[in-house]
Order: C-alpha cells, then sequence, then structure tokens
C-alpha cells in the first residue's frame, strides 16, 4: 500500500495527463498498488496534450497526431487525403488532447 503523500503528489504532477473525471478512480487504484508497481507506472512515457494539440495544427493533415497517439489506421488515412481533405484534421484539432488523456489513462491502467 502506497502513502497518501506520494499518491497526491503522482496526481499534482501528473494531472494534465490524465482526463479530469478519472482522476478520482486512478487515485483509488494507486491507493492499492504496491511500491514496485508504483515505481513502474512512474517510468511510464505520457503524451502531453498541449504537444499534441499543437502537432495537430500545424501537422495534423499528414496524420502525424494520430500516428504520435497510437492510433496508425487514422494516421493513415489522414497521410493518404490529407486529412480528409481538412475536415478530420480540424476536428482533431478539438479532440486530440481529449483523445491523448485517455490513451495516457488507458496505458497507467494497463500496469495497474
Amino acid at each position: 500500500m502506497l502513502d497518501q503523500q506520494k499518491i497526491d503528489m503522482y496526481i499534482i504532477t501528473n494531472q494534465k495527463y490524465f482526463p479530469e473525471e478519472k482522476i478520482v478512480y486512478l487515485k483509488e487504484k494507486l491507493r492499492t498498488m504496491d511500491d514496485e508497481k508504483f515505481s513502474l507506472i512512474s517510468t511510464i512515457e505520457m503524451k502531453d496534450p498541449t504537444t499534441l494539440l499543437l502537432v495537430s495544427i500545424f501537422l495534423g493533415t499528414l496524420g502525424i497526431d494520430r500516428f504520435m497517439i497510437g492510433d496508425t489506421g487514422m494516421g493513415i488515412l489522414k497521410l493518404l487525403t490529407g486529412g480528409c481533405c481538412g475536415i478530420l484534421a480540424i476536428v482533431d484539432w478539438f479532440t486530440i488532447s481529449k483523445k491523448a488523456k485517455n490513451v495516457n489513462f488507458n496505458r497507467v491502467m494497463s500496469l495497474v
């Protein structure tokens, strides 16, 4: 079992990488794990939602934003169609940050 201070510090330093509505669930999962798993979770490379938004704005028609979050199929589609003539690229400007946060959350949950 982890102490509350360690959990709070992890959440404070990483809260921008997770969906707000799932932070409470994440805290509960962290509370039940041991130090070994926690140190493993601390080494996970998180996708920065702000960086992905910038990549989406400037290189979204090439699908690079989707490749960065591991969505290879949509990345190829956007690359071959120019972001579906720009429509998908614009949609991603509004959704890529949330997708990045969900990818980070799912990655952490897969190790818990």
